[in-house]
């Protein structure tokens, strides 16, 4: 199993008693969080499935939704469940624990990036950031410390193997987007070899005036510029967990009595749309204006990318303190 492919949502559901399932082994060192689990009992709509690792019957998201079944007194719960290795079920149970609900901590997100990149060394630094939500340069900062070093090639995100040192292709990308600004990330990838992802952020760093080559970062101009941010996936419809994330983060004062926390949660839940309504948005631009738009979204994805990564500094700035 690759859990980086797995669709969760066309496994079956299924009921499950509550008293065989485990809770171990969870990328959430803290525990249940207690208002969390408030919030779920309130919830006025029918919560996602919990997901479940058939050989070890461990949990691998939903703990807040067990406790909460725990807690109303029920026997039984809708869970879907996955088969695979335990590593692999890890891998799944990170992913699932940053992408919806209550996410984890960026604490937890590294430790849980430390133990990927142990079960799993194979594995691209990229990869392992789009599992566990931090930036591929965190990732390759944890395998330098931990002593992972060096396969000579990796495994990226899109299931190619690429040689770990990409510095000569990211160059020829960087000459290819200088010489034809048009061609897109894929034509510039299927070229030169390397992911269209390495290639959006080799044209990122062109754009901000920096070397194309993370270790040569030495300004080429002084133009600034935001940061990139993947494109939205209009596939999935919006997880039930993630609006109750949201309205908590309304009903906070620190929030909801400041100007300026109004503004965030009016921009946090203008783009909570699911993919159904992502789709109707997107069949409804005029072919004339695709290129005008699409390059609208990607300076919002960009300011986006930007403005997550200040927080992620400012969170680990206050964790180190």
């Amino acid at each position: 199993m690759d859990p980086t492919r797995v669709d969760l949502s066309a496994l079956p559901v299924v009921e499950i008693e509550l008293s065989r399932l485990s809770s171990v082994c969870s990328p959430r060192t803290s525990g249940e969080d207690p208002d969390h689990v408030e919030t779920l009992l309130s919830a006025e709509w029918d919560l996602p499935p919990i997901l479940v690792h058939r050989p070890t019957m461990r949990v691998i998201d939903g703990l807040h939704r067990l406790k909460a079944a725990r807690v109303r007194g029920d026997t039984k719960i809708q869970a879907r469940f996955i088969d695979g290795t335990e590593s692999d079920a890890f891998v799944l149970a990170v992913e699932a624990n940053i992408r919806h609900g209550l996410p984890l901590s960026l604490a937890d997100r590294k430790r849980a990036a430390v133990q990927i990149i142990g079960t799993h060394p194979q594995w691209s630094d990229r990869r392992v950031a789009s599992a566990t939500g931090i930036s591929a340069g965190t990732v390759a900062d944890l395998r330098r410390r931990g002593g992972e070093g060096g396969n000579e090639a990796r495994i990226g995100r899109d299931g190619r193997i690429r040689p770990v040192d990409s510095s000569e292709r990211r160059k020829l990308a960087a000459d290819l987007i200088r010489n034809d600004p048009g061609l897109s990330l894929r034509q510039v990838a299927k070229q030169v070899g390397i992911s269209p992802e390495t290639v959006r952020d080799v044209r990122g760093r062109l754009e901000r005036g920096e070397s194309p080559t993370p270790d040569g970062n030495r300004r080429l101009r002084t133009k600034q510029h935001p940061l990139t941010l993947t494109e939205p996936d209009l596939g999935h419809e919006l997880d039930q967990e993630r609006i109750v994330v949201l309205e908590r983060l309304k009903a906070d004062p620190a929030l909801r009595l400041s100007e300026v926390g109004r503004i965030l949660l009016r921009m946090l839940a203008m783009h909570s749309m699911d993919g159904q309504e992502w789709e109707r948005i997107l069949h409804g631009v005029p072919p004339h204006l695709y290129g005008v738009v699409a390059g609208f979204a990607r300076e919002h994805a960009r300011v986006w990318a930007g403005f997550a990564d200040h927080l992620e500094h400012r969170a680990t700035d206050l964790a180190a303190r």
